[in-house]
């Protein structure tokens, strides 16, 4: 069964109206972080949706108003989200999340800003039919990011992710197969919210935190406290990159 969009009414998952949202949103994985980023970050702050745990948030930053909301993990959820918040009126997806660093140079903490995600999930190519399809972020979010990071100092990594179905993989040698195309990191969302972007007609974007490394077969984790500091420094570059222009 295929939903079709409901106009000026309330979606089933998110419990908001049309305007509750700001025209660009945030998008942590976490509902937790998204309560942590509305609470650090944002001045006025509503709560717009707490159903089934997505919690939601608008505010404003730098007296310019935004949303930040939580997805959940893995594609076919967040997707769900990722429809609706459009249903609701926002123009800008920016996903806020972490990720598995795929390459050597990388360090844990490090900023990924990610051109386009390899869809190995099943919901970005659902969305397509299954044709031939490489799901890419909008420009003017990358250029944006990048522009930002270079304005505070935050050196970043640019290029291709992967968006998998798996965070335990059973397959021990993708990652390595992987990492030599060229992919920087690992992640679950980035794929479907490319797609759905493109199909919606808004802009989509991705920044990533690396917490953790997988290369050569070794997994490192980051520690609690180096991964929020972290997840800070990326959360200032994507509220900069979400308001520029508003």
């Amino acid at each position: 069964m295929i939903l079709t969009y409901r106009v000026a009414a309330v979606p089933i998952h998110l419990r908001a109206n049309p305007g509750d949202y700001a025209d660009a949103c945030l998008l942590p994985g976490d509902p937790l972080r998204a309560k942590y980023i509305a609470e650090t970050y944002l001045d006025d702050i509503v709560l717009c949706n707490e159903e089934r745990g997505l919690l939601g948030y608008t505010g404003t930053y730098e007296g310019k108003r935004v949303s930040v909301q939580g997805t959940g993990m893995g594609c076919p959820g967040a997707t769900i989200v990722f429809e609706e918040l459009v249903q609701l009126g926002v123009k800008k997806l920016l996903r806020v999340g972490t990720c598995g660093g795929l390459q050597p140079h990388h360090a844990l903490g490090d900023t990924i800003i990610a051109i386009s995600a390899v869809p190995a999930d099943s919901t970005a190519m659902h969305l397509v039919a299954n044709e031939p399809h490489c799901p890419t972020a909008s420009w003017e979010l990358i250029h944006g990011a990048v522009h930002v990071a270079k304005e505070v100092g935050l050196p970043v990594h640019v290029g291709p992710v992967v968006s998998s179905d798996l965070f335990y993989n059973p397959d021990e040698g993708q990652y390595e197969r992987w990492s030599k195309r060229g992919v920087l990191a690992v992640e679950m969302e980035a794929a479907a919210l490319f797609t759905v972007g493109a199909i919606r007609g808004v802009q989509s974007g991705c920044l990533l935190t690396v917490s953790d490394i997988v290369v050569k077969g070794e997994f490192t984790r980051i520690s609690d406290d180096d991964l929020r500091a972290a997840v800070d420094r990326m959360t200032r570059v994507a509220l900069a990159t979400a308001t520029a222009g508003h």
